[in-house]
């Protein structure tokens, strides 16, 4: 492994001094670059770019070789532990990540296996091979998604606003239900796992979908699982004489931000729906925050994206303990000047934050 000559993103999660905030953006290698668009088309579809590490490499660095940010994000996507498990994953325009082969029956659920990590051996190829063309520039995020939110890809087959199917039988068929949770949750992470072994520095749970959920249910059907997850990640770091910082974002839940931060994590991702001062007032120094500006905010004017990213920072205040990023993933609408915009904003305004 490279020796980093960027670490701010490292000493942010760590709460050490920094000379500014560091800055890197959800999705930032994707639909938005028109050299993404080149490369998704060289790959045919979506699923060979994913498997391809070639080409899913030259994707995770595009952002990196365009913009002066402080941290990459390994490109694949939450829903390859299903695909590995038989659902047969695609992608359709227009609709987005589809299943041929969806939970449908119980006997769908039983049949389930924690599927080998060396199905997913394309992922950490492209982790070595980003690794070695990085060469310590910035440091790699490695990522999955929680139990909940896949579990409801797979039942549903299909992204849906409030996936019904899934939802009826998480009420009805509760056992059922935490069944396949309990498989996904081995599944992450022993992903997670070899994601690190590959060479990732940082380790990222996206749970999508845990917006929807009541605070019982949160706690049920998400965070318990979330928790044994990180849990297993740090007796794994431990034992293996390494530190993986953990982020946790869960989008639509600025409600249980006390609870997620006690669920072991070092970083909590924080959408736009509630303010940095707020959520640094509620964890106070458990975790670093990540966030929050809402991804609609890139869509306005130079000016008007200086203001927002000022006013961000006010919202969190001085010291260190804040990663920048947006409340949710870059859209493919955003104009790539104006990421180079924000990136050069965060880096000079928030200088005046980090002053001993």
């Amino acid at each position: 492994m490279f020796q980093l000559k960027n670490d701010r993103l490292l000493r942010a999660i760590r709460r050490e001094p920094l000379d500014m905030t560091p800055v890197w953006i959800m999705r930032q290698a994707g639909r938005y670059l028109p050299e993404y668009q080149a490369t998704r088309k060289k790959a045919g579809s979506f699923m060979n770019l994913c498997q391809t590490p070639e080409l899913a490499c030259e994707v995770t660095l595009q952002p990196i070789q365009r913009f002066d940010l402080d941290a990459a994000i390994l490109f694949s996507d939450i829903l390859t532990i299903p695909h590995a498990m038989g659902l047969g994953l695609h992608f359709v325009e227009g609709t987005g990540p589809v299943f041929a082969n969806p939970l449908r029956s119980p006997a769908d659920i039983m049949k389930l296996a924690v599927p080998a990590v060396e199905q997913l051996d394309y992922v950490y190829e492209t982790i070595k091979l980003v690794q070695h063309e990085l060469k310590g520039k910035v440091p790699l995020i490695g990522f999955c998604g929680t139990p909940w939110t896949l579990a409801l890809y797979m039942i549903q087959g299909q992204s849906h606003p409030q996936f019904p199917m899934a939802s009826k039988l998480c009420k009805e068929a509760p056992d059922l239900f935490h069944k396949l949770l309990n498989i996904l949750t081995k599944s992450i992470y022993l992903h997670l796992q070899a994601q690190i072994a590959a060479g990732i520095q940082v380790a990222m749970l996206f749970d999508s979908w845990g917006g929807l959920l009541t605070t019982s249910d949160y706690e049920t059907f998400s965070l318990y699982y979330i928790r044994q997850i990180i849990s297993a990640i740090k007796l794994y770091s431990n034992y293996n004489n390494i530190n993986i910082p953990i982020i946790l974002f869960t989008k639509g839940g600025s409600a249980w931000l006390e609870q997620m931060a006690s669920a072991g994590c070092d970083v909590l991702g924080v959408d736009w729906q509630v303010s940095l001062k707020e959520a640094r007032e509620r964890v106070g120094s458990k975790v670093t925050l990540q966030g929050n500006m809402n991804p609609a905010a890139l869509l306005n004017k130079e000016d008007a994206i200086w203001q927002e990213v000022q006013s961000i920072l006010a919202a969190f205040g001085s010291g260190s303990g804040h990663i920048f990023n947006l409340g949710h993933g870059i859209t493919p609408e955003v104009p790539p000047e104006h990421v180079q915009i924000l990136v050069k904003a965060v880096h000079e305004l928030s200088q005046t934050y980090h002053k001993p």
